[in-house]
């Protein structure tokens, strides 16, 4: 009964990650529209942000314009993050047996932070930006490490081991 219930806390966690990466993923397809919708809504947020959100769109719809074949690497941006999303499936099935896909997600979040902090200046990335980037690491490494603690649990557990 303990490991069923373990189990289960492992599959919520693994849900919550994928959920994340899959809705990160499908919402970078629509990006125009997405800011134009939240610069309507521009009393939400701090002026720094809405100054930042107003150049991206601006330097979007642009690009959109002259040169929409760059815009497509956004959508394998999105790709990516789906076909991420679904590696997990493993860990879901088998958690135990799958492990390696927690620790490897778990360096990749690790990695979000000197990408944010070398090329986010490179790119002129405002630092609050680098900061929200470097939240979602610290987000996913947290769920992550609940995630692989409660497998090490699971593997102790008699019905846990095969």
């Amino acid at each position: 009964m303990e490991a069923k219930k373990v189990l289960r806390q492992i599959r919520m966690l693994i849900l919550f990650f994928m959920f994340g990466l899959l809705f990160a993923g499908i919402t970078a397809i629509p990006l125009i529209s997405e800011l134009t919708w939240l610069l309507a809504h521009d009393n939400m947020f701090p002026s720094w942000m809405v100054i930042w959100m107003q150049g991206v769109l601006e330097g979007l719809t642009a690009t959109e314009k002259q040169y929409p074949f760059i815009i497509y690497g956004i959508d394998w941006l999105a790709y990516a993050h789906i076909v991420i999303a679904l590696l997990f499936i493993g860990v879901y099935k088998d958690p135990i047996k799958n492990i390696w896909i927690i620790e490897w997600a778990m360096w990749s979040c690790v990695i979000i932070f000197p990408v944010a902090f070398i090329f986010g200046p490179i790119r002129n990335i405002p630092f609050e930006h680098q900061l929200i980037d470097c939240s979602f690491g610290v987000i996913g490494l947290l769920v992550l490490y609940f995630t692989r603690k409660k497998i090490k649990q699971l593997e102790r557990l008699p019905i846990g081991r095969k």
